[in-house]
């Protein structure tokens, strides 16, 4: 017998018992009073930001502010920008000039800071993770306590490609050294409406 079979026949021997799965309560995990506060808190000290707006008018104005002169912005609000149109017909080193990229996202979760992204609001699988700024736009009435109850109001047998983002792209290595953006965007803003 070989090597690699004499593993394997020791794995397989080796195996422990089948156990249910534990039924997992949702409505008796972590639950928050105040969902807006805790995500704040949460998406902060991971490095984002959190804006809270009363409407879509003052969303606009915001957005307006935070566009600088001569940046590449994709507003995947707005598809029909001109811009989206374009760089999906050409080639994805087109994508490494854009500076900023404003996407909806569905719910947010105070546990963690993430927001859920589906593929259909990125319009590009790439852009929330090439982006040298990422801004995710959530209604205020679209936030769970947990990513129990964030997963029960996802679809995703409907859904090809989704993502929870939280903060901005971040490692540590075993010095405990904490770099932001190493391998996405450096800088990600959740503005919440309503």
């Amino acid at each position: 017998m070989s090597a690699r079979e004499t593993i394997l026949a020791g794995i397989m021997a080796n195996q422990p018992l089948s156990q249910k799965l534990p039924v997992v309560r949702v409505n008796e995990m972590i639950q928050y009073e105040d969902l807006v506060s805790q995500f704040k808190i949460i998406l902060e000290a991971i490095g984002g930001a959190c804006l809270e707006v009363k409407d879509h008018e003052e969303l606009d104005t915001i957005l307006q502010e935070l566009i600088k002169e001569k940046q590449v912005v994709l507003n995947a609000i707005n598809p029909s920008q001109t811009l989206v149109r374009q760089l999906q017909t050409d080639s994805l080193e087109s994508l490494a000039s854009i500076d900023m990229a404003i996407i909806n996202g569905s719910l947010a979760v105070a546990e963690s800071g993430a927001v859920w992204v589906s593929e259909e609001q990125m319009i590009l699988r790439i852009l929330p993770f090439i982006t040298e700024q990422l801004v995710l736009v959530v209604d205020r009435k679209n936030m769970v306590s947990n990513m129990g109850q964030a997963y029960q109001q996802i679809d995703f047998s409907e859904i090809g490609f989704g993502a929870f983002i939280a903060g901005p792209s971040k490692t540590a290595d075993i010095e405990q050294s904490l770099v932001i953006g190493a391998h996405g965007p450096k800088k990600s803003m959740v503005i919440l409406v309503g």
